[in-house]
């Protein structure tokens, strides 16, 4: 059996969880992946996949995001592929004004602690990745990939904020997110379909987080998150857009602070807020027959969901192809049918049968509009981001 190429490690730090994954540094293949769970809880488990499918699920002692760190690091120490690991992929929420994946040296490392304040809820933890894995393995490549890089296209009247020009100077603008994802699934649409990839695209990651992106020629365009990841789109625990004045309201009647409100936004509002018991589409669906609050949940989401398809319709001058991503986006053949409902005017319209069983492409024939699902990953991303920057991919271990 041949030794694997230089293989690459991707993590992916969340706000619960932190997942990672080892890939061939040649062949992309993918060796192991896991996620480490519940990390602010005392039920904080590490949960491993090998190639073949095989898991094991370890309960672990301690809790918060510096043992969960921990955690991985003494689980890589013990792997027989650590010295095959020959770099290091971290998924990073802002990367302001980088429009490409980055090695991380002390001045990039200092950028990210001094723009913390744009991301206050993800770069710290990102960093703090970074610093231990610099402490436990010293000279090993690490990559920051931008999640922001993506949209670094958009037009000025893209980016442009309606607020005094003095905070534009000071990066207050839209960034928009979920860029490895949507560099993926335009990744993966370049390699089914060329002039499709070339054309007018709206992408779709409809998950826990969700958002749109309206592409053209292979460039973002617009996308529906803007400053944070809390705008745009309703999602599961976010609120999307909202009137500004909802927090001075709050500030006033409430006495609620600046903290407390970014906490209400971003952790208790959404489909969580408005069904008042799940964040979990899977389980609104199956109550909104006899839950209006669930059922009012559905309903928000897909309408939100469809204005945003429309107006980036107009922005785009038409669309050609729509693709699905996302657990949502993916996996929910009712929500898809109910945000294309009546859009056949912009030359949408489903397969029900193909809608249904979840087919790469769910368009009817009649449709002048391609639609399409296609599973996105974001790790694999991350993985090929660092072989090509590092040309890992050029250099073979010995048999």
């Amino acid at each position: 059996m041949s030794t694997p190429a230089r293989c690459v490690l991707t993590i992916n730090a969340g706000s619960s969880s932190i997942r990672f994954a080892i890939y061939d540094g040649a062949t992309l293949r993918l060796c192991a992946g896991g996620v480490l769970d519940r990390v602010d809880t005392a039920g904080m488990r590490l949960i491993v996949d090998d190639a073949d499918g095989r898991r094991v699920s370890q309960r672990l002692r301690g809790k918060g995001h510096r043992a969960a760190i921990g955690a991985l690091l003494d689980w890589l120490d013990r792997q027989p592929t650590l010295p095959a690991i020959a770099a290091v992929g971290h998924r990073i929420v802002h990367g302001m004004k980088h429009s490409a994946p980055a090695r991380v040296t002390p001045r990039l490392l200092a950028e990210l602690r001094r723009i913390t304040p744009y991301a206050p809820d993800h770069l710290p933890r990102e960093i703090a990745l970074i610093e231990a894995f610099n402490a436990r393995f010293p000279g090993l490549p690490q990559v920051a990939c931008f999640d922001t890089a993506f949209h670094r296209t958009m037009p000025p009247v893209a980016r442009r904020l309606p607020i005094p020009r003095r905070y534009t100077a000071k990066g207050v603008e839209r960034y928009g997110f979920h860029g490895l994802s949507y560099a993926y699934l335009m990744h993966e649409l370049a390699r089914t379909d060329p002039a499709a990839a070339s054309g007018r695209v709206i992408l779709a990651h409809l998950g826990n987080g969700a958002s749109l992106a309206a592409v053209r020629n292979g460039a973002s365009i617009d996308t529906s998150m803007a400053f944070t990841p809390a705008a745009g789109l309703v999602m599961s625990s976010r609120s999307g857009d909202l009137d500004p004045g909802v927090a001075y309201y709050l500030a006033r009647t409430e006495r609620m602070t600046s903290r407390q409100f970014q906490h209400m936004v971003n952790q208790q509002s959404g489909l969580v807020g408005i069904s008042g018991t799940t964040s979990d589409m899977r389980n609104l669906l199956a109550a909104e027959a006899t839950d209006p609050r669930a059922a009012d949940a559905v309903e928000t989401f897909c309408y939100q969901a469809k204005k945003w398809l429309g107006s980036f319709a107009a922005a785009l001058a038409g669309v050609d192809t729509l693709v699905f991503a996302g657990g949502i986006g993916e996996n929910a053949p009712t929500i898809r049918k109910r945000i294309c409902d009546g859009l056949g005017f912009l030359g949408i319209e489903l397969d029900a049968r193909r809608n249904r069983a979840g087919a790469p492409v769910i368009s009817a024939k009649s449709s002048r509009v391609t639609v399409r699902v296609i599973a996105t990953d974001e790790a694999l991303m991350i993985a090929t981001s660092v072989r090509n920057l590092l040309r890992l991919g050029a250099i073979r271990k010995a048999r």
